[in-house]
């Protein structure tokens, strides 16, 4: 019985140094090697300060952009301010932010689908909400 105690806790041990430790610093280091400015965040340089993220969703006013979905940490997308509103839905600042939101997809796209807060349609209720850490990608529709 005190062999496989033994084995299990040797064997916890040891994964958890290889795939726990190991495998992340290696990965790190080929990513910085191979992809060094992605590995650092994609940051954008502006007079030689951070100024963004290309990851983070930044301000576009174009109709050839995506729509990011909305952002929790402001008009300015600082990450610092990363974070989900905490806001029930029953709570009428976030239902009026999402009626926001989806009043002003509708008018930039008439004739689209655009999800309602009462009357789900076809498009997906993510575009005009906004997600849990409360910072969103440019990938985004």
């Amino acid at each position: 019985m005190h062999s496989v105690w033994k084995t299990s806790i040797l064997f916890t041990i040891v994964t958890t140094v290889l795939l726990g430790l190991g495998y992340p610093l290696f990965v790190t280091g080929i990513a910085a090697v191979i992809f060094p400015h992605q590995a650092a965040g994609s940051l954008i340089l502006k007079d030689g300060q951070v100024i963004g993220s290309e990851l983070i969703a930044q301000s576009f006013t174009s109709d050839k952009y995506f729509h990011p979905r909305p952002s929790a940490a402001g008009n300015g997308y600082d990450a610092t301010a990363s974070g989900g509103s905490n806001l029930a839905q029953s709570n009428k600042a976030l239902v009026t932010r999402i009626q926001g939101s989806i009043d002003q997809l509708s008018k930039e796209n008439p004739g689209h689908p655009v999800p309602s807060i009462w009357s789900p349609r076809p498009a997906p209720v993510s575009i005009p909400t906004s997600p849990g850490c409360g910072l969103s990608s440019r990938s985004s529709v």
